[in-house]
């Protein structure tokens, strides 16, 4: 009688330790976080290796159609390409901040640091939705109504930059410019969109408490997530938009 009674206080003494957050699988918080830690880099190596077919196809792509791909990067404003770097790498600073506000168990900083993210995510896809409106009323979206012959290239002769029509069977190849520049920063849309679903559930939770008790794994894997993504346009902004912007 009395060794059941010892074993039942044990037990409850178990379950009293058992931290919230220590999902039932897991044997220890350090087995969950490494965990889910392999996890995520596991899935970013995926999406690098996704990517990654995206951005060879346009190398091999602008190797073989040159003037076609010089041609239609110079109509891609190089402005808005810009302003949206800068945004995309404040977004990265404020996510980073959110990391370490989780850290110190700042949760008013970790809330205003995601808020922060959420808001320059949202104005990332504004911009990127000017220069997809740009590109229907001027006819650059592949398909039917693709317009192939307003296309120059820039040229010099005597020194002096010159803008000379491109060959009919060399325009036709800036669709598949437009194709590569749709897919890639489509994809990459939406990745910014489903993060900007995951930022609104972490600000709920965290609004809550729910990293400021100690396990933000949660936090940590979602700011990997977010810098991935901003990686990936750092190198989508000088192969879209700044190659070969010069005669």
């Amino acid at each position: 009688m009395d060794s059941h009674v010892i074993a039942t206080h044990e037990v409850e003494a178990g379950h009293d330790e058992h931290p919230a957050h220590l999902r039932h699988h897991f044997v220890s918080l350090e087995q969950q976080e490494e965990t889910a830690s392999f996890g995520m880099w596991l899935f970013l190596l995926t999406e690098i290796m996704f990517f990654g077919g995206l951005f060879t196809a346009y190398l091999i792509y602008r190797n073989w159609y040159f003037p076609a791909f010089v041609s239609a990067s110079h109509t891609l404003s190089i402005v808005l390409g810009g302003v949206n770097t800068l945004v995309l790498i404040s977004s990265s600073f404020t996510m980073a901040m959110g990391v370490w506000c989780a850290e110190t168990k700042r949760k008013q900083g970790l809330i205003i640091s995601l808020v922060a993210t959420l808001i320059l995510g949202f104005a990332f896809l504004g911009i990127k939705a000017v220069e997809y409106t740009e590109k229907f009323e001027k006819h650059h979206v592949p398909g039917a109504n693709f317009d192939a012959m307003s296309f120059v290239y820039p040229v010099a002769e005597l020194g002096k930059p010159l803008e000379k029509a491109l060959a009919p069977d060399m325009a036709v190849h800036t669709e598949v410019y437009f194709s590569l520049y749709f897919a890639m920063t489509g994809m990459h849309a939406v990745h910014m969109i489903i993060g900007i679903a995951i930022l609104i559930v972490l600000i709920i939770q965290a609004s809550r408490g729910a990293y400021s008790r100690g396990y933000i794994t949660t936090i940590e894997n979602f700011g990997l997530y977010w810098h991935f993504v901003d990686i990936v346009w750092i190198f989508l902004f000088p192969l879209l938009y700044l190659i070969s912007r010069h005669a």
